[in-house]
């Protein structure tokens, strides 16, 4: 047994959020004449164009769909850019685009889309991993792939008491059940929650799956932290490999995803070293911070745990949203 330190419906409404470009477009463009090409449909005295549509299918991952569903949905982006659009009129006709919160909220925008440009533009040039690099991670993390299971496991969580996880983890070494771990924490008066959940390896962090992969059923470990403590043992465990041939893609994707987000963190790391920077107001006098955030880089997920979106409806109200 081991003893080891914790890892640290169809809505209308997102549909109307109001977009910056497409906002822009209504206040300063509208009458810009545009090729007759390029107007797909015109609503009031707005025009939406051939582009939008093609932006948002780029945008929501919808542009992959089969050329028998293509139409079907062009036309659902067609429909949604409408509703928008109308909502879009109403808002400048009753001036909201000159309110507080709507200005405060256009600039933040601009400032998201000019920051992500930056950062798309810096993490453009990184090198694509090799499919060699791809193969080496699959050889090296077994438990992802070729060794992966999804396991049954029994939880029992309790807050950090002194001497509690050492008597627990002596508890689970002399081959004592879970049941007998609730028995002597009632003993003594302890409170705790337990219960038990099914995760599959992806799903479990790296560092923890390390242990759990070693662990055969029956057996279990104890997660000392500064707040909690858990107890988890192996009820079941069910062997479900990813074979080379299915995982490299998704591997090369996280690959990339975790270079493009090293390059991006080193970025802003460099030109904030080069920047003059001053507190004012509540943070006078406070000293720069050295970490570095991540928010404006690409998140950086699971090689097995990168999905598609599971409806057409809900990749296109993501893309109608990031019309900014």
């Amino acid at each position: 047994m081991l003893l080891i330190k914790p890892i640290l419906h169809k809505s209308l409404f997102p549909i109307l959020i109001l977009p910056l470009a497409v906002v822009l477009t209504a206040c300063g463009s509208k009458d810009a004449e545009k090729p007759a090409t390029q107007v797909i449909a015109k609503v009031n005295s707005g025009e939406i164009s051939v582009h939008q549509i093609n932006y948002v299918l780029s945008r929501s991952g919808a542009g992959a769909v089969s050329q028998e569903m293509a139409p079907k949905v062009r036309r659902q982006v067609l429909d949604r850019l409408i509703d928008q659009e109308l909502a879009i009129e109403q808002a400048l006709e009753k001036k909201l685009d000159r309110t507080p919160d709507v200005i405060t909220a256009l600039d933040a925008a601009k400032r998201e889309i000019l920051a992500r440009a930056y950062i798309d533009q810096i993490t453009g040039a990184v090198a694509k991993p090799t499919s060699e690099e791809a193969k080496k991670y699959y050889s090296e993390h077994p438990q992802l792939f070729s060794e992966r299971r999804i396991y049954n496991i029994q939880e029992i969580m309790l807050p950090t008491t002194e001497g509690v996880a050492d008597e627990l983890n002596k508890l689970l070494t002399t081959g004592k059940s879970m049941e007998d771990l609730v028995s002597w924490l009632k003993g003594r008066s302890i409170k705790f929650s337990g219960g038990s959940t099914t995760r599959s390896a992806e799903q479990i962090p790296l560092e923890l799956l390390s242990k759990i992969h070693t662990l055969k059923v029956g057996q279990g470990l104890v997660i000392a932290g500064p707040q909690s403590i858990t107890v988890m043992r192996i009820a079941a465990a069910q062997s479900a490999p990813v074979s080379e041939s299915v995982a490299l893609p998704q591997i090369q994707q996280f690959l990339s995803n975790q270079r493009k987000a090293a390059a991006a963190t080193e970025e802003i790391k460099q030109l904030k070293a080069k920047a003059k920077i001053s507190y004012m107001g509540e943070f006078a006098g406070a000293e720069s911070n050295s970490s570095v955030t991540q928010a404006v880089a690409a998140p950086v997920a699971s090689p097995n745990n990168s999905k598609p979106e599971s409806t057409t409806d809900t990749v296109i109200e993501k893309g109608v949203a990031s019309l900014k």
